[in-house]
């Protein structure tokens, strides 16, 4: 039986930095198996049928494949920095967001960053959609430097790795316009967070037949 969760990840998708940072956060160690999303391995379709990333198989050999899920179950053994630290309003209202990001908003970054794939409309008005979502983080950054308090939140790192990849696909726009300035703030501030920069440390793709890598990185096997 293995001793350790593993962790198939793949390092630039959104939703894998999200459990990553949580992981990262409440220290917890993962047997780290980054893949090729175009030549997935029989392991992941094995443990998952979805295959995607990121997928958690526990020890016991249960499976979480979903990624604010495996940040939820992170939260749940350790949170030292209170992410999840909030009555359940609160925590309602974060769930609410992050639903609002991962049903809506995610689409509308997939449209923005491929229109190609959609022709159906411009880049222009795909992005135009997705600033309503932006509009609504940046209201909520008027009152504190996170989206719920002071500090941050399970809401924080799960919309953050979407945001910024909307911020990243023409830079250019992002740098030049100036309706989001709480908002850019907070992406450099989460963009040079240790716990981002420890999340995105790069491993080579797995190979069965290498010895295991491990995450986060300052562990040694």
């Amino acid at each position: 039986m293995a001793t350790h969760p593993i962790l198939y990840s793949f390092r630039r998708c959104p939703y894998a930095m999200r459990a990553r940072m949580g992981l990262v956060v409440s220290n917890i160690v993962v047997e780290i198996r980054e893949i090729d999303l175009k030549n997935k391995p029989d392991s992941l379709r094995e443990a998952s049928p979805k295959s995607t990333v990121p997928t958690l198989v526990l020890p016991n050999g249960a499976v979480i494949a979903e990624s604010l899920s495996i940040l939820q179950w992170a939260l749940l053994r350790g949170d030292p920095e209170g992410w999840a630290a909030f009555d359940v309003d609160t925590m309602g209202d974060m769930l609410s967001l992050i639903g609002q990001n991962d049903e809506a908003f995610v689409k509308y970054l997939k449209q923005y960053k491929y229109y190609n794939r959609f022709p159906e409309a411009s880049q222009q008005t795909y992005r135009q959609a997705g600033e309503g979502f932006l509009k609504v983080l940046e209201k909520r950054l008027q009152a504190q430097p996170f989206l719920f308090a002071d500090h941050l939140s399970l809401a924080d790192i799960a919309l953050f790795p979407f945001v910024r990849q909307f911020s990243c696909v023409d830079p250019a726009w992002w740098d030049d316009q100036t309706n989001y300035p709480k908002l850019a703030a907070w992406i450099i501030y989460l963009t040079n967070a240790a716990v981002f920069q420890k999340a995105m440390i790069k491993y080579p793709v797995w190979d069965p037949h290498a010895p295991c890598a491990y995450f986060p990185a300052h562990f040694i096997g």
